[in-house]
């Protein structure tokens, strides 16, 4: 409703402008991104595909059928036996004890244990007694067949052999087992003292070893005062930012004690030297204060006068006085400097020292660090060595210790008579099951996936943000009927005199039977036309524009159709058919097309010579397309046709124009600004949704006002009442 919220009321059927079109109201057509798909809408289209489904995963169930029975194999029988390989009573504790106190782990590694049953060297004794009687059997097909593990977390080795044979299932699982009994009590033990010896005999050379790289170690940290790399390279840094510090410092008082130097012996620096004397300071004043009185006493006594001889004589006795002073005072004041200058520069010297060792420890630190490293991984290895030595001397005694009472048959060795390759083949045959349900599944999503149409009304609501004003259903009738009507030849009936002297065999729409008012088509479309009316609160609408993203959507069999609901609901209505390029509504309603559109732009025919009424809807009113023009364009963009549409507008309560498709063609562009707006058909299990969303973006480029969409063609079993 919002389509319509600020059109001007003030159009009605005595204006001769077509109503304006709403800038303002235009709602952005867009197709979501989200192709997540919900359990109901994979359970639709499953559902929907089902047949494409069922044949995949027949085709791939056949396939594993035939598979299977290429491949299959005889009967397989199996057979096992059990082994206590270690004890379990209370005498174990004490070893236990031994071995690693408040520990409660097995001792044996049993993972090694298994793969020493399996070796050659092991199963040597038991294959020369098989091969006697089964000549066939060798190490590769015994391993193959043999299965050995730990049963759990337990101290028990179960053993299990399986064959086509029963017997001799059970002949090779008795040898095994009197092979590893008697591994365990001579073979295994005298094994393990043999281990014992070879560790013993190695540990002295191991042992040596560590004490020679240990001294090594030490020899190299007392020469070098290295503790270890880390430490080092902190301490040289360390060093390196203090003296760094230091020399800076010492720098700035040498340039300074430099500049004060040169300034001493510069003639400006006894100057400045003798007016920091406060000694030297007084002199001058005195000499200056005997100068004034010398001056004073001219002006009224003469030169030989006593009083002036004195004066000069006291000036002159100052005189030597202050040239001592002044050669003190410069005197010290350079001891001092120069003194402070050879201080500064004996400091310089000692700190180049210590930096030239700095330089030289940085220098040499990688190498050192390189040889405490090594040193340090030639312990660390033979260390390790020791003491995996020490730890495997250690565990070969304890299992000596062990090993004296042997392995213990817990369970005798045993074959089954059932086979067990029956399980195995209903196993597979499961699986292929299975994989074949899930081949169908994934073909079927993958075909959903590269399908770009739309299939349900919901899925058009889901990715079009645009009002969905119809949902029609499939209507096998409707066809049906439209076949009947043209075959049939319809009379002259209800035409003006003018019209009928002038054209000739000129039909009129048939009478279409809408007395099933409970009818799918029938109900979808009064509820079309009801959601159109729907949209404008202010005034409804006059006059629309039906049209579709691609040809063969329904859109003509929309606005035919819709124009007889409309008519049937009191409406005047006018149904043109606005499209000059390959036009179909006078196919649809079985009337020829001599005349029309085209006739009333490029001539000056009256309207109603080509206007039909039909004879049980005098109501409605239809044109139809005419001979096509050779640029159907330019007669749509013509003013005559805008006149023609005001025309149209004043004199009926609703005008349907059946336009052609959007894509590619101008046609809609031209027509719609003139109109209430435009609804767009989108054809279920046909449109192209790339192709509709093209033409929704030329939609938005041109600014056309679009009422909403409609579905057509939608297959639905619901029944008609709840529909």
């Amino acid at each position: 409703m919002e389509n319509y919220s600020s059109q001007s009321s003030s159009s009605d059927h005595g204006n001769n402008s077509v109503p304006p079109f709403p800038q303002n109201q235009l709602v952005p057509w867009a197709e979501e991104q989200e192709d997540d798909w919900s359990f109901q809408e994979f359970l639709s289209i499953l559902r929907r595909r089902s047949l494409l489904m069922t044949s995949v995963t027949i085709a791939v169930l056949t396939l594993v059928v035939i598979s299977l029975m290429i491949t299959r194999k005889p009967p397989e029988y199996e057979g096992s036996f059990q082994l206590l390989v270690e004890p379990v009573n209370d005498d174990t504790k004490s070893v236990d004890v031994v071995k690693e106190p408040n520990s409660q782990q097995s001792s044996l590694d049993y993972d090694s244990q298994i793969q020493v049953l399996k070796s050659p060297e092991l199963l040597r004794s038991t294959l020369k007694q098989l091969q006697a009687s089964y000549p066939e059997i060798n190490y590769y097909s015994l391993l193959e067949s043999l299965k050995i593990n730990q049963l759990e977390k337990t101290k028990i080795i179960e053993v299990r052999y399986q064959s086509s044979n029963p017997k001799q299932t059970q002949v090779v699982l008795e040898r095994i087992a009197d092979n590893y009994l008697d591994y365990s009590q001579v073979r295994r033990q005298t094994k393990l003292r043999q281990g014992v010896q070879f560790v013993e005999k190695q540990l002295p050379f191991i042992q040596n070893r560590v004490d020679q790289i240990q001294k090594e170690l030490q020899l190299f940290r007392q020469k070098y005062s290295f503790n270890d790399p880390e430490t080092q390279a902190t301490q040289i840094a360390s060093q390196t930012v203090e003296f760094s510090q230091q020399k800076q410092t010492v720098d700035l008082q040498l340039a300074q004690t430099r500049a004060n130097f040169a300034i001493i012996k510069g003639k400006n620096g006894a100057t400045t030297t003798l007016n920091n004397a406060p000694l030297y300071q007084q002199l001058i004043t005195q000499i200056r204060q005997f100068d004034v009185q010398i001056a004073i006493e001219s002006t009224r006594l003469q030169d030989d006068n006593p009083t002036i001889k004195a004066l000069k004589e006291k000036r002159a006795n100052l005189l030597p006085v202050l040239r001592q002073e002044s050669e003190r005072l410069l005197g010290v004041k350079f001891a001092e400097v120069a003194t402070q200058l050879q201080t500064l520069e004996v400091q310089s010297q000692e700190l180049a020292k210590i930096g030239r060792n700095l330089a030289k420890q940085r220098n040499e630190l990688p190498v050192l660090t390189r040889q405490y490293t090594e040193l340090q991984r030639k312990l660390e290895i033979a260390t390790e060595s020791l003491n995996r030595f020490l730890s495997t001397r250690e565990n070969l005694q304890i299992e000596i210790s062990q090993t004296e009472l042997g392995w213990q048959l817990l369970q005798a060795p045993t074959t089954s008579d059932i086979p067990i390759s029956p399980f195995t083949t209903q196993r597979d045959f499961v699986l292929g099951l299975v994989a074949s349900i899930l081949s169908g599944v994934g073909i079927v999503l993958l075909v959903e996936k590269l399908d770009n149409t739309y299939h349900t009304v919901d899925e058009i609501k889901k990715k079009l943000k645009q009002p969905l004003l119809g949902n029609i259903p499939f209507e096998k009738q409707v066809q049906t009927k439209q076949n009947r009507t043209s075959s049939q030849k319809i009379p002259l009936a209800s035409i003006p005199n003018s019209l009928s002297q002038g054209v000739a065999s000129l039909a009129v729409l048939p009478d279409q039977e809408y007395s099933d008012s409970s009818s799918n088509f029938s109900e979808a479309l009064r509820v079309l036309y009801t959601n159109i009316q729907l949209l404008s609160s202010d005034r409804p609408i006059r006059s629309i524009v039906i049209s579709s993203a691609m040809p063969g959507d329904g859109k003509s069999t929309v606005a035919l159709h819709l124009a007889q609901i409309a008519t049937a609901m009191g409406q005047r209505v006018l149904l043109v058919d606005a499209d000059l390029r390959k036009p179909t509504i006078h196919e649809l309603s079985n009337l020829n097309n001599l005349w029309g559109l085209s006739n009333l732009i490029s001539t000056n025919l009256p309207v109603g010579e080509v206007t039909r009424q039909l004879p049980s809807m005098s109501q409605l009113s239809i044109i139809t397309a005419g001979p096509i023009p050779p640029d159907p364009a330019k007669l749509l963009s013509s003013q005559k046709m805008k006149q023609l549409m005001t025309d149209f507008h004043n004199s009926f309560d609703l005008v349907i124009y059946d336009v052609p498709p959007l894509v590619g063609l101008a046609d809609a562009s031209l027509i719609a600004p003139h109109t209430d707006g435009l609804l767009i058909v989108v054809r279920i299990h046909k449109t192209n949704s790339s192709m509709l969303k093209v033409a929704l973006d030329n939609l938005k480029i041109s600014r056309l006002n679009i009422l909403g969409i409609v579905g057509n063609a939608q297959k639905s079993t619901s029944n008609s009442y709840y529909y």
